[in-house]
């Protein structure tokens, strides 16, 4: 699945999909955090924006320092790691 085709609500299904299998597999929240920072890194620097809320994280996270991408990164973790009905 191409992520930057998405909506914001499939992307963070995605997005939690891969953070629950992280779990699954034993990583630590921190370690999974830590990966999320650099996969932000990444995406911020190679892939457009492509609706509003993918916008909003970008431009964020190019004015953030490294402290405040971890936390954004924590953040987003968190989000996606929401449990839904």
């Amino acid at each position: 699945m191409n992520m930057a085709n998405t909506t914001w609500d499939t992307w963070k299904q995605t997005l939690g999909q891969a953070v629950e299998f992280a779990e699954e597999l034993g990583i630590a929240r921190e370690q999974i955090a830590s990966m999320a920072q650099q996969v932000g890194d990444l995406l911020a620097q190679n892939v457009p924006p492509i609706n509003p809320e993918q916008k909003a994280v970008k431009e964020l996270w190019e004015v953030a320092t490294a402290n405040e991408r971890k936390i954004l990164a924590d953040l987003m973790t968190r989000l996606v790691s929401r449990k839904t009905a």
